[in-house]
Order: C-alpha cells, then structure tokens, then sequence
C-alpha cells in the first residue's frame, strides 16, 4: 500500500479525469506511474550502458549507440 500526497490543483485535474472517463483516478495514477517506472528504466539502462562503454567494460554497442539509446529513451519520457 502507499500513500501520496497531490497538489490541489492535481488532485482537482484528476478526479475531473476520473468524472469525465468513468475510470477511477487509481487507475490513472496506477498508469502514470507505470509508464513513468517504464520510461527511468530505460534512461537508467542507457546510461548504464553509456558507462560501461566509456570505461571500457562493454564491447557490444559503441557509445553512439549507447547515446542514441539514451536519447530515445528520453525523447519517449517527454511525450508521455
């Protein structure tokens, strides 16, 4: 169980959402935070990678493979 603490002004937005959809606003908040989970992995797992490669203990992708992940990774965070 975990409990979280909104803004006014987010929690007002949010329960205006749940209103509207007919969905409750823990699905909401469970989505959020499971696309964002989604989207720090992938930057955690790209610049994890980026390290490796700079310091020389991976030999699978080339750093500007590592960076374009790493840039995919938040260019998908920012649209979501």
């Amino acid at each position: 169980m975990l409990n979280v603490r909104i803004g006014e002004e987010l929690e007002n937005r949010l329960d205006t959402l749940s209103k509207e959809t007919g969905r409750t606003k823990t699905y909401y908040v469970k989505e959020a935070l499971e696309q964002y989970i989604l989207n720090a992995e992938d930057v955690y797992i790209a610049e994890s990678r980026l390290e490796d490669i700079k310091m020389g203990r991976s030999q699978t992708s080339t750093i500007k493979q590592a960076r374009e992940m790493l840039n995919a990774s938040a260019n998908r965070q920012k649209s979501s």
